[in-house]
């Protein structure tokens, strides 16, 4: 059984997925403005909705931190960039492929550097 984990590193703008220590795949993510930034620190996935409507995307993974999440966006020219309110955005392949993936409860560690 996968031992998954998710690791975002916030400057360089990479969702990382972890099975263990082997890495399974990157993600390009958009991220929060200096305004509204991500925060840092040890979460983990708390639902998965799909299809959650307005511009979540195709899918809205919420995590343990209230009213934060990795999800899918309608503006995927804003991946790559600072542009939400603190959430992870992602593509909606990428994000679907994500939340097909893992697991509620799955781990989440977002730092900078």
């Amino acid at each position: 059984m996968p031992n998954y984990r998710i690791d975002v590193n916030l400057s360089a703008r990479k969702l990382r997925l972890y099975d263990g220590d082997t890495l399974v795949r990157t993600y390009p993510v958009g991220i929060g403005t200096i305004a509204t930034a991500t925060p840092s620190g040890q979460l983990h996935i708390v639902n998965k909705v799909p299809n959650p409507g307005g511009p979540f995307g195709a899918y809205w993974l919420g995590l343990s931190k209230p009213h934060y999440g990795i999800h899918g966006t309608n503006d995927p020219s804003s991946i790559g960039k600072r542009v939400s309110h603190g959430c992870i955005r992602m593509h909606n392949r990428d994000v679907t492929e994500l939340a097909k993936r893992v697991p509620v409860g799955t781990k989440v560690t977002l730092h900078n550097g």
